[in-house]
This record gives structure tokens, sequence and C-alpha cells, in this order.
């Protein structure tokens, strides 16, 4: 096989805003393009600079890496296993990789790659719709820009946390996802997830900082909604520490490293007890179509970073009041717009 990476700018509707991080109006991600005989499948990395992985370092990875010894997509597992010891790539670019197989071994045989994981689509969650942390007429804007979500997802972490969730609740009663990206104390948590109980939230991420899996197990005790972990997990191996803190867990294929690990996880959260959400970056529909395979298996869906941007490269993945289609299509189901890509 044979595989060739180009890099791509996505322009944002809105500028991005969460708490602890850089205001973005773009993002920056690569596109992996496999090629087995005549057959070709994608991948998309959409690296994050939380997890210390940059587009340049996934594009050194992409020119370093070689799969000529591999003639098969079918041999996944060998294939990401070899990759990742011999050159320990950023995970950015193992989720690509992985995205761009089972897209290749998918449509080897005809099918979309949810059924040949042996998954159906009669089960679904519909996806949130993130809203950014913004002035309150922005906020009204997005929200009404996004009508056609059957859930809102509210980034909070700031100084007038409490008046950004009754203005929303001044324009929509649509059921409410919150999410603190790190941003509180303790005590304020207890207060703030209290209140939010009242408002027709149904859950929250991460609302302490990554390492303080204590005083958020602290919390936990102590408040009615469930609590999601986002940045205290990354991989399968972060599971065990975090059951008696957190609800559920938030898998993201750019951080765990692809579908492959991604399934780990949802088993091993099971294992648990515990509550799965399938999340993204801020990714096209290339990167959410493969997040989109798993949604037969998850609780939760937060699967909107391709409706965050106005140039997506990438179509063919529907969304009906708020439900991500999954289609018969081979593969992952979508396809460039353009021969950018080819």
């Amino acid at each position: 096989m044979r595989h060739s990476f180009q890099t791509y700018t996505l322009e944002l509707k809105h500028t991005f805003r969460v708490a602890g991080a850089k205001d973005r109006d773009t993002a920056e991600i690569g596109i992996l393009r496999l090629e087995a005989g005549d057959l070709v499948g994608y991948g998309e990395a959409a690296p994050s600079a939380f997890w210390g992985e940059s587009i340049e370092e996934v594009a050194r990875a992409a020119e370093k890496v070689s799969l000529a010894d591999f003639s098969s997509p079918v041999a996944y597992e060998s294939i990401l296993e070899y990759v990742r010891e011999k050159w320990q790539p950023p995970k950015a670019f193992l989720a690509a990789l992985d995205m761009a197989l089972f897209d290749l071994a998918a449509r080897s045989i005809g099918l979309p790659v949810y059924r040949f994981l042996g998954l159906n689509s009669e089960h679904s969650v519909p996806t949130s719709h993130t809203i950014g942390i913004a002035d309150l007429d922005s906020i009204t804007k997005k929200v009404k820009e996004a009508s056609d979500a059957a859930i809102l997802k509210i980034k909070l972490g700031t100084a007038y946390d409490i008046e950004i969730i009754e203005h929303v609740r001044k324009i929509t009663d649509k059921p409410i996802r919150v999410d603190a990206n790190e941003a509180w104390l303790k005590e304020e948590a207890v207060e703030k997830i209290t209140w939010l109980a009242t408002q027709n939230v149904e859950l929250v991420e991460q609302p302490l900082p990554a390492a303080q899996i204590e005083e958020t197990a602290w919390v936990r005790e102590r408040v009615p909604l469930p609590i999601i972990a986002d940045e205290s997990v990354q991989t399968s191996a972060d599971i065990p520490r975090l059951k008696d803190a957190f609800d559920g867990i938030n898998i993201k294929l750019m951080k765990c490293g692809g579908l492959l690990e991604a399934i780990r996880m949802i088993q091993l959260a099971r294992i648990e007890n515990m509550k799965v959400m399938i999340g993204c970056m801020l990714e096209s529909s290339l990167g959410i179509a493969a997040a989109a395979q798993l949604l037969p298996l998850v609780d939760y869906a937060d699967l909107d970073g391709n409706l965050l941007i106005a140039n997506d490269p990438f179509d063919g993945l529907p969304v009906t009041d708020g439900y991500i289609q999954l289609t018969d299509r081979p593969g992952l189901g979508v396809q460039p717009k353009t021969a950018i890509f080819r």
C-alpha cells in the first residue's frame, strides 16, 4: 500500500473560544490518502496542542512512515501496531491511518464501516451542537443558527456562566450539556452544577482540571448531574483510575488514536459501568464520519466539528433533526468535494 498526506486549513463560521485556550478562527488538519490497488481510503488528522501535537509533527510522521510491506488494509490491527512501535507517531496521525485503513477495508467488500464492525444503525443518539464562549449577543446568534440541533452543548468557564445559561434559556428550552473545560474550583463546581440541574442540563464535562481526580470524586458525591471526563482521559489505560470520579468518558479519535482504540475504550468503560460519549475536535466531515461509525455503541454524541466550519472539504454525511444518518455507502461514506485530495 502507498499513502500521501496533505494539510488543509478549516475556516470556522465563528471565532471558537473555550476556557483556558486561545481564540481560534481556523484549524489545521491533514488528510491521509491510502491506496491499495484501485481502491482509495481517506483518514483525517486534527492534532491538538493540548496533547502536545501539531500539524507539522503529523506531517513529518507521514513522510517517515512506509506501508510498502503491506498489501491489504484488512490486516489493520497488525499495521497499526507496526507503525506505532516502529515510528511512534502522534496520536492524530495514528487516527488518520486507522480511519483510512477501515475506510479502505470496508470499501474492499462493499460495506459501510459500521457494518464491517458488526454494528447496525437501529440504535443512534443525537449529536449536540457546540456554542462556544462569547458575548450574549453572539450567543443569541449561534443558538438561532443551531435551530436544527436536538441538544446544545454550552461552553462555560467564565465570570458570567450563570448569565449565559439564563440567556440561552430565554431563547430555547432544548436540553443542554455543559462543558467547563477544567475551569472551575471544586466548591464552585458543586454550586454551579447543583443550579444547572434546575435548567434542563443533562450532564457536565470536565468541571475541574484534568489532574484533579480526587477533587472530582469529591464533587461527584455532592451533585445531581453526571460528570463526564474529557481532558482527564486519552486512552483505555486512563479509565481504571477515573471510575470513582466520573460517570462517563468522552472518547475522541484524535486523542486515542482511532477506531480500534476507541472500541477498546468503550468495552472497558462498560466493564466499569461508565457512560460513553463519542466526541470530536474541530474536524471535517471525514473525521466526523469515522467517529459516527461508533454511534450504535454510545450513550451520547458530540460530533459537530464539521457543522462549525465554512469550508468542509468532504461531503456525504447527512444530519436530520440532530441525528447523523449512517448510510449504506461503502467505507466511511464520504468523499472529497474536489480533486484536492485525489
